[in-house]
């Protein structure tokens, strides 16, 4: 029976019967040691249906040692559902296997494995609500955190609760709840004291508890034997009452106890084995069992209460840890003990030995093979350590550098390439070097660090100056001139077909797109960067065709850590077209990909996006709070990623209620360096020509029209063409250049907005019957893009004229959200649930749950109905 911890079971129970209704959710319950976190995921294992049916739990309980142990913590909890694998996306099967050790396989993007956690788990729940609980998650290995907290983030309409239960302050989980379990209140306290203990004892007993109810079960114990106490923090105070305990056990008690305590899976086979020439045996269970330290359970031995474990532990010397270790390491001697193994020896290690460390290089590697990247670096790292030479110590530490960059630990990539680069002296490896530490500075926003290692380390190896030229251009991207010119320069002396398309896309004789792409080669992660540049050199049409082929590559084969930079092209491209949904859908599956792969460049990238897509909506509120959010988080002495794409928005926004000046200050902004070369400089240009011209300004827009028209000019292409031309009209008052802009053709909410400023001009010069075809065809495109602003001035407009304006028509697809509308979209074209699920990396549940929220928006009842409808 628990005391004083109603608040907890009535949220925890909550979320249980939320479960039962086909919803799911994850909690982090925080607390210090002792405080009661373990009993209450006890209580809620426990629980049970209205109908008294248990509830299926599967648990894991994280231990410190195996918190360098790849996917311990994951393989505790899943492998009663493995049963299941067979029923998974064919790439998520493969991950899971070559993860368990089930079969071979490529290392995988490490999202992956969350994925597939995610829809092991839902397809679990088909058969009922799931609860599953993690203690001292604090300890789990890094890459079963990930893949769990990715989970638990995406949990949604599956009858699933995860919860976590960890210490304060370390096991972050952004994007979670958390529930801190406090102390005891005073009459709680007392109710867990034993009635029969001395007043005096009891109070003191109270006072030095705080309400924490493992002191308060563990202290008088030790106030009976010590009356002197003493002014120990809490923790050390029970880890001493535990020593205690454990000091006066027999000696082969004892030594069983260290045993375990360094072994930590609880395996009791292993542990007798190990323990038997040090001292112990199955005789000594006993007396440790007796005195409440430990239980066993079939072949199981669990500690009471991780305090008791540490307090081994710390009890005993150096050279018994050692011996330990040795000992374990003796008996781990299956395939599927190698990893625990290479760490006992490792562990046992106390100077080089380069045999040891080709050990945990091979678990390393393993590790890496499985997609386990957190945990390869730590086995590269302590290989380093126990390494015989330096060469081998710097050859190891740059591969920990590289698990690093690919398991998203970027700190700890600079840490050990800058270590490895101080072993050597050879310029091949400082060139690998600088790829690693220029990668790493480059993710964190740190473009000049990045820049300089990328452009130096091209100096130092012919065999990788291209591949780091290359890079290269991307920091020098966001530095804007002079980096840009120079790095512009070098890449034109390469045969590299990225370079010659990067250098052409700039400033040289423009190249067909399609066929860069297939000299570059099929894998998406070569071909991605071409995207970006494709904008550059106007070939939208040929960049849209690249990244959504790109995309549906990555979501057959599971990529998910592309997935954001290709959706952000992608939205790039269905927003230069006008296809404004399209836009938003992509946006908005990116952001939450982005946010699940900690990737804050593309995190402040797409926000910017979304920020400009809401000012074109004149959602004034939502375009702020976005911008504010895409300039938030930029590393230290770093700009923002997004910080471009939030001038334009905030530009747009000012435009579009009216504010022309203001409009005016944040557009001509983008038109200096470092920004001016950028994709959003160069369209926004008619929109700073507009606000100039409205503002009665409009020489602060002629140097950026004779920079446009040239580039327009050099893209060739009609919809720039209809741009300058309008620029030219505005400046100029000429109607012939109004009309050689909407002869030369624009997307959708350009010409739109070039029939509303030539109706405007035309009702100016007293044509009210020639601008109203204008604007009644600019209106009618704004009410469809939900261009809200334009719409606005363009019905104003056509009233002024004397014709009565429409009001829009309602549209059913606007109440969706852009989840919702992704998912019918689908749906309508006759995938299942579970084909959609897997395409969005999302559970079969999920989708449903977001289909039967679509369909009353919708107004059908089936998906006949819903392929019938244009959405």
């Amino acid at each position: 029976m628990l005391h004083g911890r109603a608040a907890e079971q009535d949220r925890i129970a909550a979320l249980v019967a939320r479960a039962r209704a086909g919803e799911s959710a994850a909690l982090v319950l925080r607390g210090g040691p002792g405080i009661g976190k373990t009993a209450l995921l006890d209580w809620a294992a426990e629980l049970t249906s209205p109908a008294g049916r248990p509830l299926r739990v599967l648990r894991a309980s994280a231990a410190e040692f195996e918190a360098e142990l790849p996917f311990a913590g994951l393989s505790q909890l899943v492998r009663p559902a493995l049963d299941r694998l067979d029923r998974l996306p064919a790439p998520q099967r493969q991950v899971l296997a070559a993860v368990f050790g089930l079969g071979g396989g490529a290392p995988a993007d490490r999202l992956l494995v969350g994925l597939a956690v995610l829809s092991l788990l839902a397809d679990l729940a088909e058969d009922g609500p799931l609860l599953c609980l993690v203690d001292d998650a604090h300890w789990l290995d890094s890459v079963s955190a990930e893949a769990l907290l990715f989970a638990a983030r995406r949990l949604h309409a599956e009858g699933i609760v995860m919860i976590f239960a960890a210490r304060d302050g370390i096991f972050p989980a952004p994007g979670l709840p958390e529930l801190t379990v406090g102390a005891l209140a005073p009459a709680d306290a007392v109710r867990l004291l034993d009635p029969q203990l001395a007043p005096e004892v009891r109070m003191r007993v109270l006072g030095e508890a705080q309400g924490n109810p493992l002191a308060l079960i563990e202290l008088p114990r030790v106030v009976r034997a010590d009356d002197a106490g003493g002014p120990l923090p809490l923790t050390d105070r029970l880890q001493a009452a535990f020593h205690g305990q454990v000091d006066r056990l027999p000696a082969g008690a004892r030594t069983l106890l260290l045993v375990a305590a360094v072994e930590d899976t609880g395996d009791l086979d292993v542990l007798l084995r190990a323990a038997a020439p040090l001292g112990g045996g199955p005789a000594d269970l006993r007396p440790a069992e007796e005195a409440r330290l430990v239980e066993v359970t079939g072949r199981r031995l669990r500690f009471r209460h991780p305090l008791v474990r540490a307090a081994v532990h710390a009890a005993a010397t150096y050279p018994q840890r050692l011996a330990v270790h040795r000992a374990l390491a003796e008996v781990l001697t299956t395939p599927d003990a190698a990893d625990r193994r290479a760490w006992h020896l490792a562990a046992a290690t106390t100077g080089p030995d380069e045999q040891v460390a080709a050990t945990l290089e091979r678990t390393a590697e393993q590790a890496r093979g499985r997609s386990g990247y957190g945990a390869a670096l730590a086995a590269f790292e302590r290989a380093a350590e126990l390494s015989g030479d330096e060469a081998a110590q710097a050859r190891r530490l740059l591969l920990a550098a590289e698990s690093g960059l690919q398991s998203g630990h970027l700190d700890n990539a600079v840490r050990l390439a800058e270590r490895a680069a101080g072993l050597v002296n050879e310029p091949a490896f400082h060139a690998r070097v600088a790829w690693v530490e220029g990668h790493a500075w480059f993710w964190q926003g740190g473009h000049q660090t990045a820049y300089d290692l990328m452009s130096q380390g091209a100096q130092l190896d012919p065999g990788q100056r291209d591949a780091l030229l290359v890079a290269a251009f991307h920091p020098a991207w966001y530095l804007g001139e002079p980096y840009l010119g120079a790095c512009l320069d070098q890449l034109a002396t390469l045969d590299h077909p990225v370079a010659r398309y990067q250098v052409a896309a700039v400033r040289g004789r423009l190249l067909p797109l399609a066929a860069v792409a297939a000299q570059v080669g099929a894998e998406p992660r070569d071909r991605l960067q071409l995207c970006g540049l494709g904008f550059v050199a106007g070939q939208d049409a040929e960049t849209y065709e690249l990244a959504s082929g790109l995309v549906a590559r990555c979501r057959a084969d599971g990529i998910l850590g592309l997935l954001p930079t290709l959706l952000f092209f992608l939205a790039e491209a269905e927003f230069f077209h006008g296809r404004h949904r399209d836009a938003a859908v992509s946006l908005d599956e990116a952001v939450r990909v982005a946010r699940d792969a900690g990737q804050p460049l593309w995190v402040s990238q797409l926000l910017a996006v979304q920020a400009v897509l809401a000012a074109v909506a004149g959602d004034e509120a939502r375009c702020r709070e976005l911008v504010a959010s895409a300039l938030d988080g930029a590393a230290a002495g770093a700009e923002a990623a997004g910080r471009a794409w939030t001038l334009w928005a905030l530009g747009l926004l000012d435009l579009g209620q009216g504010r022309a000046e203001s409009a005016v200050t944040r557009l001509a902004a983008l038109q200096e360096n470092p920004y001016a070369h950028q994709v959003c400089a160069y369209r926004s240009v008619p929109d700073l020509v507009e606000a100039a011209v409205r503002a009665g300004v409009p020489g602060q827009a002629e140097e950026a029209v004779a920079r446009f028209s040239a580039w327009a000019e050099r893209v060739d292409q009609p919809w720039a063409t209809s741009l300058a031309y309008r620029c030219r009209a505005l400046l100029s008052g000429d109607e012939q250049d109004y009309l050689l802009a909407l002869k030369a053709g624009g997307r959708p909410f350009e010409q739109a907005r070039t029939e509303l400023l030539y109706g405007e001009w035309l009702r100016r010069a007293r044509r009210k019957a020639d601008a109203r075809g204008r604007l009644q065809r600019a209106l009618h495109t704004f009410d469809q893009l939900g261009a809200a602003p334009w719409a606005a001035r363009a019905r104003g407009e056509l009233e002024a004229t004397g014709l009565r304006a429409p009001q829009p028509a309602a549209s059913a697809a606007a109440d969706l959200t852009p989840q919702e509308l992704q998912i019918a979209r689908l749906a309508g074209t006759g995938l299942s649930n579970r084909d959609i699920a897997a395409q969005l990396f999302l559970s079969p549940k999920t989708v449903a749950y977001h289909l039967y929220k679509a369909y009353p928006k919708l107004g059908v009842t089936s998906r006949t109905e819903l392929a019938a409808l244009a959405l």
